[in-house]
């Protein structure tokens, strides 16, 4: 292991990992056994270039990001593209805020440049949607944004998108799904040592705000009408580098009335007033919604820290009530169905999130599907109108960004919350009105960390091969395996349970975190116009109990 340490280190072309290495490899080598396994863990095999590309912890080493494994992949990265589009291939990068971020994009931008790639990189410090907006309106082969979105603060990552030629008609702008991930995957591991990969900075390309201030235009321009907004909206970006962006295009869609929660408002890649920066997470909203008390506000938005996620929280009788991810994607499918101007006659969602956005679809005569776990699937939903997926991302303009955009979805909430009240109702009233119509569908996650991955793989083998009859009293009457591909999905590891009831349980290790992710749905009939809350919510927890219990053992 020194050995392969020291190969590395001598081909790092960052002094800063260099010498980080080389202490780690000094201490390993006087027999220190803290030393000895951090040097194991950063040298037991590459970084897998997979979902949407990369992402890690940033420090030295081949399983971590840094400036010589992000040379090497944009090398794989250039190979594929001379391969597979001609040498004149067209590439935006954009970066956000994160440790490392600012190197990562320059040595992405001129590792292109250097294959002979034309190169453009966007002003710093961007939200991700803002380069999958570019990657399309400026016809480009392909985009990268460094970002690891919503994960701790150690880690950073890389984002590909695939666009122009590179792809077909619905995959324009969308992120990577094999074959090009392995493609992509095979010339990384051909790749030269980093320090013998060229770079030439004088060939790349920085543009100037032009593409950033078409983005704003196009997102405010999804508020209807002209006149000034009088809705109240509390904003946090959460530390990360959404805060500028969204102000600008509130301002553009005539949305004045805002307040930004101070302390999260700059970036900041430590995330210091958050224990994890995901608006998701229990606390990760109580500053936003103190302040959303003291300015009588009528919507609280949270993005994460790239602004590619958008969680919402809105008042009640009984005090503010965050929604939940399916919750907001019923709300933004009830409003995209309503909405006879929008392009595309199909509502998508992933696998995992509820099966009412399908209802809603039914009632309003358009199409739905269902897609594997992520917006790499989602956004390749042919005549897409809206997509989502229950982790708050949501995808409300799929001409413009193929792919979630928490700027877009807080637009597109702002004057929803707009267009109720000014009939008397919230969006609560509205969430009624959609399970009296399709029933109570109410959803909650169960989520189990490990701490060895190779856990989650003994996990899924324990459920698939325990007979299981019943969840909550009722009984099984369907046992899915998507390990083999179903239907229109391709093979997944994930495994969906229904019962006689109509409660659905789907089970699948995480495609970026040590843990695995179980989706637990019960569907209520509201008879008499009585929503019957507190029952889901016992039946939930029933169900989420019986689950850990079969993971567990």
């Amino acid at each position: 292991m020194i050995e392969t340490a020291c190969t590395w280190r001598d081909h790092d072309p960052d002094p800063a990992t260099r010498a980080e290495l080389t202490r780690l490899i000094e201490a390993a080598d006087t027999g220190d056994p803290a030393a000895v396994a951090d040097l194991d863990s950063r040298f037991r095999g590459p970084l897998t270039f997979g979902t949407a590309g990369l992402r890690g912890e940033v420090g030295a080493g081949e399983t971590r990001m840094n400036v010589a494994v992000v040379v090497r992949a944009t090398h794989g990265l250039a190979r594929h593209l001379i391969d597979t589009v001609g040498s004149d291939a067209r590439v935006v990068v954009g970066c956000d805020a994160r440790h490392g971020s600012d190197d990562f994009l320059d040595a992405t931008a001129e590792v292109l440049a250097a294959q002979g790639l034309t190169v453009m990189t966007l002003p710093r410090r961007l939200p991700t949607p803002v380069t999958a907006y570019a990657t399309r309106a400026l016809d480009c082969d392909a985009g990268v944004m460094i970002t690891a979105s919503h994960n701790p603060s150690a880690d950073n990552g890389y984002k590909v998108y695939l666009g122009g030629r590179a792809t077909d008609s619905a995959g324009r702008g969308v992120q990577i799904v094999p074959p090009a991930d392995e493609q992509i995957a095979t010339f990384i591991d051909a790749a030269p040592p980093a320090d013998q990969i060229a770079r030439d900075p004088a060939a790349v390309v920085a543009l100037d705000e032009t593409i950033l201030d078409a983005y704003i235009a196009r997102t405010a321009s999804l508020r209807p009408g002209d006149e000034p907004s009088t809705v109240r909206v509390v904003l946090t970006p959460m530390h990360g580098v959404g805060g500028t962006t969204a102000l600008a295009v509130l301002r553009a869609a005539g949305v004045g009335d805002v307040h930004v929660v101070d302390v999260q408002s700059a970036p900041d890649p430590d995330f210091p007033t958050v224990a994890f920066p995901n608006p998701e997470e229990p606390g990760a909203l109580d500053r936003a919604l103190e302040l959303a008390r003291d300015v009588d506000a009528h919507v609280v938005v949270a993005l994460d820290p790239d602004a590619d996620r958008c969680s919402v929280a809105t008042p009640t009788e009984d005090g503010w009530r965050q929604l939940t991810g399916d919750e907001i994607g019923w709300l933004l499918g009830e409003q995209a169905a309503r909405d006879p101007g929008r392009g595309g006659d199909t509502l998508a969602c992933s696998i995992v999130s509820s099966r009412l956005l399908a209802k809603i679809a039914a009632h309003h005569g358009l199409r739905s599907a269902a897609t594997l776990t992520g917006f790499k699937w989602i956004a390749r939903t042919p005549d897409l109108r809206f997509g989502y997926e229950e982790a708050i991302g949501y995808c409300t303009d799929p001409d413009a960004v193929r792919d979630k955009d928490g700027i877009s979805a807080m637009v597109r909430v702002v004057s929803l919350v707009e267009e109720l009240a000014a009939d008397g109702r919230t969006l609560v009233d509205l969430l009624d009105d959609l399970a009296r119509r399709h029933g109570l569908h109410a959803t909650a996650p169960l989520t189990i960390r490990v701490d060895d991955l190779a856990e989650l793989g003994q996990m899924m083998d324990r459920l698939r091969s325990t007979p299981i009859d019943a969840l909550a009293g009722s009984a099984i009457v369907e046992v899915l395996d998507l390990a083999g591909g179903s239907g229109d999905l391709p093979p997944t590891d994930a495994l969906v349970l229904r019962t006689a009831a109509d409660d659905r349980v789907i089970v699948r290790p995480s495609g970026t975190e040590p843990k695995l992710k179980c989706y637990l749905e019960v569907v209520l009939d509201c008879a008499g116009g009585e929503i019957p809350h507190a029952r889901a919510a016992q039946r939930l927890q029933a169900i989420s109990a019986d689950v850990a219990a079969l993971l567990r053992g």
